[in-house]
């Protein structure tokens, strides 16, 4: 039976909304509603973030508050990885999708030597770099620089010498070098990239079950497909970005909505699955976003009754 560490960790800086670093305790607000005493149950371990950045002008347009970034990298990553030396489970409540990156680095310093897998239910790929984004929000970063991917190819930016030595760090976060081969990464519900994302997806032949194939093949024929994919692997990370779902279907409480998500009865059913395989070493949970919410705190709502459900499945 594993034992569940909560990870809360409110930074927002790479969002390009504001209002995510309340996310994790809008889900917590939700539990409360309910008179659920999940967060009570289990041991809750904050990081402490940078977001007083966001009251200070942006120094660097291809990588905002990259340099915070380092620092939430590092914290990140040290909790995961001194929890999983712990003989614990991270179970990672975050706000923005940016240190995600920092969350991969945690579980390949605690497991150098094993091979990882990743399932990212996302809207979004997540692969841009400093070198191609249009935004600068480094919140669509983390997966490069887990793969320790540049993309120069197509190359459409010129940092600066500073941006560049800082994502140099986020790359070496934890252990040298990329944290993940590409073959072993799995998306699900990934429908909103740009064309150099797509570069990327189709250089390395990513795998994306869209929500269109799970539609056709079913949620469980995918967890299949995923974890079959990734038999080679020795553990298991999955990360759930609440923009996956429709919108339509649960509210516009998050910083990026996209139309025609997976249903929240679907991420029901991944997380659940996913939640029993025994390589599964760290799940997350990001992007809620209650000042965005269209229904009161709804996104929360159903995030924790997301949240509680997988985390039951975690502990079997």
């Amino acid at each position: 039976m594993k034992e569940l560490q909560l990870i809360i960790n409110s930074s927002e800086i790479t969002a390009g909304t504001r209002g995510s670093s309340l996310g994790p305790d809008a889900v917590i607000t939700a539990a409360r509603k309910k008179e659920n005493y999940f967060f009570r149950d289990h041991p809750i371990m904050r990081i402490e973030n940078e977001n007083q950045m966001l009251d200070t002008e942006v120094k660097y347009h291809f990588a905002k508050r990259i340099e915070g970034l380092v620092q939430v990298f590092s914290r990140i990553s040290k909790a995961v990885e001194q929890t999983l030396e712990n003989g614990k489970f991270p179970y990672v409540l975050a706000s923005d999708h940016g240190s995600a990156g920092g969350t991969i680095a945690g579980i390949k310093s605690a497991y150098p030597n094993k091979r990882l897998g990743v399932i990212w239910i996302d809207a979004h790929g997540d692969l841009h770099t400093p070198y191609t984004t249009p935004s600068g929000n480094m919140h669509g970063m983390p997966l490069a620089t887990a793969l320790g991917e540049d993309n120069l190819e197509c190359r459409s930016n010129d940092p600066h010498a500073d941006i560049i030595k800082n994502w140099n760090i986020l790359k070496n976060t934890g252990i040298e070098g990329p944290k993940l081969k590409p073959e072993d990464l799995v998306f699900i519900g990934v429908r909103d990239t740009e064309e150099q994302e797509d570069a990327i997806i189709e250089r390395y032949r990513i795998t994306n079950h869209t929500v269109e194939t799970v539609r056709a093949e079913g949620v469980s024929e995918i967890v299949k497909k995923s974890l079959d994919q990734l038999s080679d692997c020795d553990i298991i990370y999955v990360s759930f970005d609440v923009d996956s779902m429709d919108p339509e279907l649960t509210s516009y409480g998050t910083g990026t909505p996209v139309a025609n998500g997976i249903s929240p009865e679907e991420a029901h059913e991944f997380l659940c699955a996913f939640g029993q395989e025994e390589k599964l070493v760290c799940m997350e949970f990001v992007e809620v976003n209650p000042c965005l919410d269209n229904k009161q705190n709804r996104m929360a709502e159903i995030t924790f009754d997301l949240f509680e459900a997988a985390a039951n499945s975690i502990k079997k």
